[in-house]
Parts: C-alpha cells; sequence; structure tokens
C-alpha cells in the first residue's frame, strides 16, 4: 500500500538518470520497470525504463513523497499525463551530453508544462564533453521568461537530487503562497 503524502514525476530524456536519481533519493527498494534497451540508436544504455519506476523518501519534517519515474523516450508519451496525474510538480533531467539538450528541454518543457506549473530542471553529465556550454540553459530560460529552479546535478548523488527536490517543493510553496 502506497502511504504518500505527495507524489513528484522525474521526467527527461532518456539516459538523464531518472532511475537513478530516484534511486539516490528512495529510502524503499525502487520498484522498476526496465527493459533491455533496443533503441541503441538514441542511447547505448543496456536497459531502459518502459513503464514508471517507483520510490519514496520521507523528508525531515515527516512528509512523505511518491518518487514517480517516466520513460524518456517519447513512444511512450501516452503514459505521461497519467503519471503527471495529483502530482505537485515535475523534475525534468537532462542529459547535457546529447546532441541538442537545449532542444530535448524545450520540448519537455511544453509538454509537461500541459500537467503541472511547478517544474525544476536538472542537468546531468555535465562532466561528459559536450560541444554546449551549461550557459545555453540559464539563457534560454530567461529568453522565455520562464523561472524553473535549475541545477547541475550528478543523479546518483542523493544530495544533489535531494537539493533539486527541495528547489522543487518551495517552488510550489512560493507558486500556491504556502505557509508552513
Amino acid at each position: 500500500m502506497i502511504l504518500q503524502q505527495y507524489k513528484i514525476v522525474f521526467a527527461g530524456t532518456m539516459g538523464a538518470g531518472k532511475t537513478e536519481a530516484i534511486r539516490s533519493l528512495s529510502d524503499i527498494p525502487v520498484l522498476l520497470t526496465e527493459a533491455f534497451n533496443t533503441d541503441t540508436q538514441s542511447h547505448q544504455k543496456m536497459e531502459t525504463t518502459v513503464g514508471i519506476d517507483y520510490g519514496e523518501v520521507t523528508l525531515e519534517d515527516g512528509v512523505k513523497i511518491g518518487l514517480y519515474g517516466t520513460p524518456g523516450q517519447s513512444r511512450f508519451d501516452f503514459i505521461w499525463s497519467v503519471i503527471c496525474k495529483g502530482a505537485i510538480g515535475a523534475i525534468i533531467l537532462i542529459d547535457h551530453s546529447i546532441e541538442n539538450p537545449l532542444h530535448e528541454l524545450e520540448n519537455y518543457l511544453d509538454t509537461f508544462q500541459n500537467y503541472t506549473d511547478n517544474i525544476a530542471i536538472g542537468i546531468t553529465h555535465t562532466d561528459l564533453e559536450s560541444k554546449h556550454s551549461t550557459n545555453i540553459y540559464k539563457n534560454w530560460l530567461v529568453q522565455q521568461e520562464l523561472f524553473s529552479p535549475l541545477f547541475f546535478i550528478d543523479a546518483r548523488k542523493k544530495e544533489d537530487v535531494l537539493l533539486l527536490l527541495e528547489a522543487l517543493i518551495t517552488s510550489v510553496e512560493v507558486n500556491h503562497n504556502i505557509t508552513t
């Protein structure tokens, strides 16, 4: 039985670290829906999410949050809106090392802004070689007049993902004028 108080969705490009981010945060064993990756043109990883990943984290104040991971491939986009139902927000992870990360960020924002007003952005794999500067994200957000929290994270590091999660929760509180 799932006893979460809140729900947050992790979305983004294939290989960006959604499953790993949930693993790094979850207090329970993560329910994974991994299958053999047949889309090696998009990413060379062995397995990929084809359903919903699920984990839970309990914050210091006792609030329990359900962590839901979406598949990254657009062929599974039919399930994204279902996963987002009842979520207080979404964390979008973008792999900085892919060919056109800004295009992917724009696509995911365009889609997930239809499901929630509360979005935080995590840029992963900044340690890998890329022809893009990390400044492209901030500059693009400013040009679009978007004010989503943006962090460069390592999805394997709990403290990085927790910072992103806390930024999203703070954004929800500010956007909805919630005081504790």
